[in-house]
């Protein structure tokens, strides 16, 4: 399921003149039976809520007041969320005549048309308080009070992210909570301004409408609203039209070494930070440490610790990366393997992460693991890999979207058609003198786009771990035969050729020592190709080329 939870104000919405009927109860409780949440949200106070209606038990909480106070229905229990109502207020109302005039918990609640005497009395009390209309009910409560507030943190109680939460209501104090929802409805007797912000507006009126939007729920999902709801940009065609990625897709990214896939990693959690879809990335290099809104699990020798903490890390809304490159191939093969049941879960009762991100997928998911076919069940998920002979069979007929970049962008599109015994699909003519990528969508076969690159705006460094101040071994360090020492990461290999007199760097310059170092260690083309310009370019001493390569090394690298 996308939507967990179905969110709903009580008068005008379930309720027409204050009664529910039985089929809107009996809907109700068909979509409880699917798995979701049902929760209520409306102006009313508790006790006349419950001699109206009943069945609250229908709810796993009711909030009320407008968004003051929580109700749960099981355990007859409640919780003020907001400040207790003025009672200097009430009685400046009840000197005015003010009248009907109902004080809650917290809110305070009156007819139109006295209105003009509420702001009034606010005034001369000096009072922060804020008025808010139902049609011609008038609710006065604390400030930043709504029913936004108490949805969320009902939410809250229930570990439910409001981007996988329906809402339907009718009247002006419910644009706040529907604003928040990943799906904003509108029964059909809702006024102009709900109906005008909806995602869905509704042919029947009251409950009715409401029936109509459980069995819409049931039937549709995620497919309720738009791609743009509930999806995330991949970036713009070559033909101008912008490419999404629904909700709950597997994602697979390959190309070869330095083509632009970290770029376009970092680039895609940009959009998700702005759609408020929340992300945990499996970093087994330390691509991502320095990566903005997100916090890092493991450091450059710290492992990362236990799935329970990133589970509770995600439990917090917080963005996390899982930065494994302490680990060595077969632990980094255990955490992954522990992880993504605690992920699963999570993701499967409250709807974060939004997506799981696995770079470097060879070493979490390498062709000799196990995996049985489906295992990443209802994730969206986002797999980063150099080439498709690296990585689990499984994995690849869970492919829905499919993006190549790199040179060989095309071909690696027609080999994971063959990979999965799919039609080759038709290749438009590529623009002269531009990169793009090549983007397909496994599952309706049409054909390949191009892809525009994009560019983050935060500044991507590759590997800043392993390749700063990790180690690449003993048989693929640089090794200085002048110095008598090797380097193992390129802070040492930069710190070690300043060492180096103009003979023996001249020496490593004419023979490409250093783009080929670049080239087959750090696998980084980008840099070897720059670094092999200026090795060939007899025009530099060697100590200026030096400088020029070690500025392109900073460039493109945390040191």
């Amino acid at each position: 399921m996308h939507f967990l939870a179905l969110a709903m104000d009580f008068d005008g919405t379930i309720a027409e003149n204050g009664n529910v009927p039985p089929q809107v109860c009996a809907a109700l409780t068909r979509l409880k039976e699917s798995g979701r949440k049902l929760l209520l949200v409306t102006g009313r106070e508790l006790q006349a809520l419950k001699h109206q209606f009943p069945h609250l038990d229908l709810f796993d909480l009711v909030i009320v007041e407008n968004g003051a106070l929580l109700y749960d229905p099981v355990t007859d229990t409640e919780e003020l969320i907001a400040d207790r109502a003025s009672t200097e207020l009430v009685a400046s109302l009840r000197d005015k005549g003010v009248s009907p005039l109902s004080v809650g918990r917290s809110v305070i609640a009156t007819w139109r048309p006295f209105e003009n005497t509420v702001i009034s009395s606010i005034r001369e009390l000096g009072l922060e308080w804020q008025m808010t209309f139902n049609k011609d009910a008038i609710m006065i409560l604390p400030p930043c009070v709504n029913k936004a507030s108490g949805l969320s943190a009902a939410l809250r109680r229930l570990d439910i992210c409001e981007l996988n939460v329906v809402g339907v209501g009718d009247a002006e104090n419910d644009h706040a909570f529907l604003s928040i929802c990943g799906c904003a409805a509108a029964v059909n007797n809702a006024i102009a301004s709900i109906k005008s912000s909806a995602d869905v507006c509704l042919s029947q009126d009251h409950g009715d409408g409401v029936c109509e939007l459980v069995e819409m729920l049931l039937d549709k999902d995620a497919a309720l609203v738009p791609i743009e709801r509930t999806g995330i940009p991949l970036g713009q065609t070559a033909d101008a039209n912008k490419a999404w990625l629904p909700a709950e897709s597997v994602l697979l990214v390959v190309g070869n070494s330095g083509s632009g896939k970290s770029s376009f990693i970092t680039w895609l959690t940009e959009r998700m930070v702005q759609a408020r879809q929340d992300f945990c990335i499996i970093d087994p290099e330390g691509d991502y440490l320095t990566l903005d809104d997100a916090v890092t699990v493991g450091g450059l020798t710290v492992p990362p610790t236990t799935e329970e903490s990133v589970q509770l890390l995600l439990q917090a809304r917080l963005n996390v990366v899982v930065n494994a490159l302490a680990l060595d191939p077969a632990a980094r093969v255990q955490l992954f393997g522990e992880l993504l049941p605690a992920i699963q879960h999570l993701r499967n009762v409250s709807g974060r992460p939004y997506w799981l991100i696995v770079d470097e997928a060879h070493y979490m998911l390498p062709h000799c693991a196990n995996w049985p076919p489906g295992f990443l069940g209802n994730m969206g998920a986002i797999i980063v890999a150099l080439n498709f002979d690296q990585i689990c069979p499984a994995l690849l007929e869970e492919v829905d979207v499919l993006v190549t970049f790199g040179s060989t962008a095309r071909q690696l599109v027609e080999q994971f058609a063959k990979r999965i015994s799919h039609s080759w699909p038709a290749f438009p003519e590529r623009p002269s003198g531009l990169e793009h990528a090549c983007l397909w969508n496994v599952r309706k076969g049409e054909q390949v786009l191009l892809l525009d690159q994009v560019q983050p705006d935060q500044k991507h460094h590759r590997h800043s771990g392993k390749y700063v101040s990790g180690n690449v071994g003993a048989w693929h360090a640089f090794h200085f035969p002048t110095l008598g020492k090797s380097a193992a990461n390129l802070t040492e290999f930069l710190s070690l050729s300043m060492q180096l007199s103009d003979v023996a760097l001249g020496e490593h310059m004419k023979a490409g020592d250093f783009s080929s170092w670049f080239r087959h260690v750090i696998r980084d083309d980008v840099l070897a190709n720059k670094t092999r310009l200026i090795e060939t370019d007899s025009t530099l001493p060697p100590n200026k080329a030096l400088e020029q390569i070690k500025l392109w090394v900073q460039s493109r690298y945390h040191l």
